[in-house]
């Protein structure tokens, strides 16, 4: 049944899959690639807010009673992707109404929950340390594939600032620097940098 009301679509990189504050009707599931969530101030200055891994939902749900969905954020392609494109409408009637999926979904929407309090912490409880051991230790790989400059970007701290970081959880041996690559030596005392704030 969810087969006749889903499509699989490839898009390329770079492309905006939907602005802030726009209606959809599509429930769009990531099934390979990257994608980033971002919002724009009052300056044009791109704001970024979180990674979309694959294997996740990119639609923003925040009120299930709605045959409507709603953006919150710009959702920005940053690999060539996959998406699984679903008739929101059909899913409620079929699936949500009759409570057959509620809980999976559910699971789904709090996982983004966890996306926006963390989200939080970083721009508003963290410091400089902690918001980069917080990278450091739930997406290292990103933060290996990434520019220093476009992490500092992300955190919103200066590049002078992610060195002098850096160069601190090296002398203390809880990571590694290796020709631009970092490795974790100890994960609990990273965790624990940003978990005890």
């Amino acid at each position: 049944m969810l087969a006749s009301m889903s499509t699989l679509q490839n898009y390329s990189e770079g492309y905006i899959l939907h602005y802030e504050k726009k209606e959809s009707n599509k429930l769009l599931f990531l099934t390979e690639g990257l994608a980033k969530a971002y919002k724009i101030d009052k300056h044009d200055n791109e704001i970024f807010l979180y990674y979309i891994h694959k294997n996740s939902l990119i639609s923003e749900i925040s009120n299930i009673d709605s045959e409507i969905l709603y953006s919150f954020s710009n959702i920005e392609l940053i690999e060539d992707s996959q998406l699984l494109c679903i008739d929101y409408r059909r899913f409620k009637e079929s699936f949500l109404d009759t409570h057959i999926m509620c809980m999976p979904f559910v699971t789904e929407i709090l996982s983004r929950s966890e996306k926006l309090q963390s989200l939080v912490n970083r721009e508003f409880i963290f410091d400089s340390v902690a918001k980069v051991s917080m990278m450091l230790y739930t997406d290292l790989e990103m933060f290996n594939k990434l520019k220093r400059h476009d992490i500092s970007l992300i955190l919103h701290i200066q590049p002078a600032t992610l060195s002098r970081v850096l160069n601190r959880l090296k002398r203390n041996k809880i990571i590694d620097i290796d020709h631009g690559m970092v490795t974790v030596r100890d994960t609990v005392a990273l965790e624990s940098i940003y978990k005890e704030l």
